[in-house]
């Protein structure tokens, strides 16, 4: 007789859970996919704003995210023609007092030394004092002894405050959504290792052409349909328990729906770190589960602005100078037009670490990220969009600080493992580390 085929669970449809849900479905497992939320996607998921698929917040991925890449071909996406692939840079708008800074396409490093003799708005002692950063990162492989501020390396490495402002204090906010005088030195290097620092391809930018459920999550959650798996949203989970040898997962529907059970003989728990300290702590894994809630948080604010069709910015995005005392809050603006001709004349400004943005009213915040785009565009007519819509993700990603101590995928129980972008990784929170956490938890359970 064929042997029976294995099962698992997979708690929680973000990045993380789609990735250890295709990754098990490809190696024969019948996978069922539990996801709390009507939505698939977690933390990067569509929201539905004036009759409109958006984001509840806008990302970047780099060409360096090979194992997003990989998964997103498994379930037979083209990330050709789903991400639009930019160079490297850094430019902001004319009238914005910034710099523009634009990578060739030209192998590495050379890209980097032909955009850097090119750019505009740093002065030669600008220029070197980058030069600088870049070598000596080179020389130490990346690597710190010990962890530090991000804040810290900067000025070790003798960084001019222009550079710091308008080069790596806005890739510390988007990469690690910490401030770099509380963001991970080690981790900001990692990153800079994988795009700056490898080829040029994976310092390329790739901006989604479409939302951020249908990018991957969707079409995950088809593949593993199409092995015999199952899908269900709206299922809350209460609980999960040993019995004879299986795993029990225990869960709640939407009203109407009722409890139900489930066996497997492998569960991925991919929810957030605080959904899952619960279930580890019934489980007997205390320690394991205050870990995960001693986390801190930092939140994403994305606001959207809609003016007439037609309205367009002249590049897919900018980065903006962001001065709260000037009531200039973005840090970042995207022109979803540039990615989908349907969204024509929508802006989507990104702030990152939003704490001090997001205690304004959400009217009063729109109102203000409206105004600074009028100015740094030099455009009355963007002072005045048909409406805005402000998007907080209170605990977008967690606070990747110096040291901070992240668990391993393995949850010290058999052929049960945790998965998320807060597990130990050389990456921060980011689509890149979830996914990333995902396969391996599945690697971990699969026997």
């Amino acid at each position: 007789m064929a042997e029976a085929r294995r099962s698992a669970v997979v708690v929680g449809a973000g990045w993380a859970g789609c990735s250890a849900a295709v990754e098990l479905a490809h190696a024969g497992y019948r996978v069922t996919l539990l996801e709390a939320a009507r939505t698939l996607g977690g933390r990067a998921r569509a929201v539905q704003i004036q009759g409109r698929s958006l984001d509840n917040g806008q990302h970047i991925l780099l060409g360096a995210y090979k194992e997003t890449l990989r998964l997103m071909r498994k379930v037979g996406i083209d990330p050709a023609r789903a991400l639009l692939r930019l160079p490297l840079q850094m430019r902001y708008p004319a009238h914005s007092g910034g710099m523009d800074f634009l990578a060739p396409r030209l192998p590495a490093p050379l890209h980097l030394a032909i955009a850097l003799l090119r750019t505009t708005g740093l002065s030669g002692a600008d220029k070197m004092s980058l030069a600088r950063f870049s070598t000596t990162a080179r020389w130490m492989d990346w690597r710190l002894h010990h962890d530090c501020s991000v804040s810290e390396l900067l000025e070790r490495f003798d960084q001019t405050a222009r550079l710091t402002a308008l080069m790596w204090r806005p890739l510390c906010l988007a990469a690690l959504n910490t401030p770099p005088e509380r963001a991970s030195a080690q981790v900001f290097l990692n990153v800079l290792r994988d795009s700056l620092g490898a080829r040029r391809a994976d310092s390329d930018m790739l901006l989604p052409r479409t939302d951020l459920t249908d990018l991957f999550p969707i079409e995950a959650a088809a593949f593993v349909g199409a092995r015999g798996g199952c899908v269900r949203t709206g299922a809350k989970v209460s609980a999960v328990t040993r019995e004879a040898g299986h795993w029990r997962v225990e869960a709640t529907g939407n009203a109407g729906e009722g409890s139900f059970g489930t066996e497997a003989d492998a569960v991925v728990l991919a929810g957030g770190a605080i959904a899952t300290a619960p279930l580890l702590a019934r489980l007997g894994r205390e320690e394991l589960a205050e870990q995960l809630s001693a986390f801190s948080y930092e939140p994403i604010t994305t606001c959207y602005l809609h003016y007439p069709s037609g309205t367009a910015l002249p590049l897919p995005f900018y980065a903006l100078v962001d001065r709260p005392d000037l009531g200039h809050w973005g840090q970042f603006v995207f022109d979803r037009g540039h990615l989908d001709a349907g969204q024509s004349g929508v802006l989507a400004v990104v702030i990152s670490a939003s704490s001090a943005a997001a205690s304004l009213e959400r009217a009063a915040l729109g109102a203000a990220i409206a105004g600074q785009l009028a100015a740094v565009f030099a455009s009355p007519a963007l002072a005045a969009p048909d409406w805005t819509q402000v998007i907080t993700e209170k605990r977008a990603t967690f606070a990747c600080t110096p040291g901070l101590a992240r668990p391993a995928n393995d949850s010290g129980l058999s052929a049960l493992a945790i998965a998320g972008d807060y597990t130990a990784g050389d990456y921060p929170a980011t689509l890149e580390g979830a996914v990333r956490s995902g396969v391996a938890a599945a690697q971990l359970v699969k026997r």
